[in-house]
C-alpha cells in the first residue's frame, strides 16, 4: 500500500511538473507571437552589399524574427535571393563567385556605358521562385522614376525585372523600362528602404545602411568615380527622412572596399557579422516587450567602432 501511494505522488509530481514546463513554453509562444513585427531594410552600395549576408548570418542565429523585408539597389538582390528561400550559406557561395561581368556588359549608349541585362540571367539562375506572390518572406523592391523622381515601389508580378530596374545605377546603368515607366537605381529615392517597410505594417524597422565614401580621398579617377561621389554626397544630405522612419540603423564597416570589390566577401560578410552583434541587444528587447505604435520609437545607430547603438542624427 505504502509502494502504492508514493508511486502515486511520483505521478503526481511528474505530471504537476510537466504542466509547469507546459505553462512556461505556452507563455513563451505567446509573448514571441506578441512581440514587435519586424522589417529589415536593405540599403544599397553595389559590391559592399555582400555585408547584408552577414548580417543575415547573424539575425538567423540568434532567432530574430524578420516577418517583412525591403531592399533597395544590392539590397533589392540580396533581399529577393533571401526572401526566396535561399539560405545564407547559399548567398555567401553565390557572392563568391560574382564579379561585376556576372550581370553587367559594357555597351555604347546615350543613357548609359553599361547595360544589366546579363542580370536576367542571373536571377532567374539564383532566385527560388519567380514572383512576389511565392515568396516565403513579403518583399518590396524599390526603384526611382527617372522623369518624375518619384519611388517606386513592387510588391507583387515577376521578381526580376523590378530587382534589375532597383540595380540600375543612373550614368553607370542604362534605365530600364518596366510598366510604362522609365525606372533607375532605388537609392535616388530610398537609399535605405524603411518608408516602404512601415507601409507594409512593420512595428519594428531595422535599418542596413551601407555608409562609405565612393572615393579614398584622392582625385577623382573616371567619370564613375565623379558620379558616384556625387550620390553619396547627395545621399548623405538626404538621409534624414529613411532615418526618421528607422527604430534601429546598422552601420556595417565598409570604408576601405571599392564598389566592386567583389574579391572581398569574406572580410564585407565579416563587417556585417561584427555590425549586427553589436547592435543584437538592442533587437532582443523587440522580442521582450510588447510593440509599440509604429514610427513613435526613438531611432539609434549601431556603427562600427562603437559598442553600443547610438542616437540616430
Amino acid at each position: 500500500m505504502g509502494l502504492a501511494v508514493k508511486s502515486i505522488r511520483r505521478i503526481l509530481r511528474s505530471v504537476q511538473a510537466f504542466s509547469r514546463e507546459l505553462s512556461r513554453f505556452s507563455s513563451a509562444t505567446e509573448s514571441q507571437n506578441e512581440s514587435a513585427s519586424i522589417g529589415l531594410a536593405l540599403g544599397g552600395g553595389f559590391a559592399r552589399g555582400i555585408a547584408h549576408i552577414g548580417v543575415l548570418k547573424v539575425l538567423e542565429e540568434e532567432g530574430i524574427p524578420i516577418r517583412l523585408v525591403a531592399g533597395t539597389s544590392v539590397g533589392a538582390l540580396v533581399g529577393a535571393a533571401y526572401c526566396s528561400g535561399l539560405s545564407t550559406a547559399e548567398l555567401e557561395e553565390v557572392a563568391r563567385r560574382v564579379r561585376f561581368k556576372t550581370f553587367a556588359r559594357w555597351t555604347l549608349s546615350r543613357h548609359g556605358f553599361a547595360t544589366n541585362q546579363r542580370m536576367i540571367g542571373f536571377l532567374h539562375s539564383v532566385l527560388k521562385v519567380k514572383s512576389f506572390e511565392e515568396l516565403c518572406i513579403p518583399l518590396a523592391i524599390t526603384a526611382t522614376d527617372l522623369i518624375t523622381g518619384e519611388g517606386v515601389v513592387f510588391h507583387s508580378g515577376p521578381l526580376v525585372e523590378p530587382v534589375r530596374a532597383s540595380c540600375a545605377y543612373p550614368g553607370m546603368f542604362q534605365p530600364v523600362n518596366l510598366r510604362g515607366q522609365w525606372l533607375v537605381d532605388g537609392m535616388l529615392a530610398h537609399a535605405v528602404p524603411t518608408r516602404p517597410l512601415r507601409d507594409m505594417g512593420a512595428e519594428k524597422v531595422l535599418a542596413i545602411h551601407l555608409k562609405g565614401r565612393w572615393s579614398n580621398g584622392e582625385a577623382p579617377r573616371h567619370l564613375f568615380d565623379v558620379i558616384g561621389q556625387c550620390f553619396a554626397i547627395a545621399q548623405e544630405m538626404s538621409s534624414e527622412q529613411w532615418k526618421q522612419a528607422a527604430d534601429l540603423i546598422v552601420e556595417p564597416d565598409v570604408n576601405g572596399f571599392d564598389y566592386d570589390s567583389f574579391e572581398h566577401t569574406t572580410a564585407l560578410i565579416r563587417a556585417g557579422e561584427v555590425a549586427m552583434r553589436r547592435a543584437m541587444p538592442e533587437v532582443k528587447k523587440w522580442l521582450e516587450v510588447p510593440a509599440s505604435s509604429p514610427g513613435k520609437a526613438r531611432s539609434t545607430t549601431a556603427t562600427l567602432p562603437h559598442t553600443a547603438a547610438l542616437p540616430a542624427d
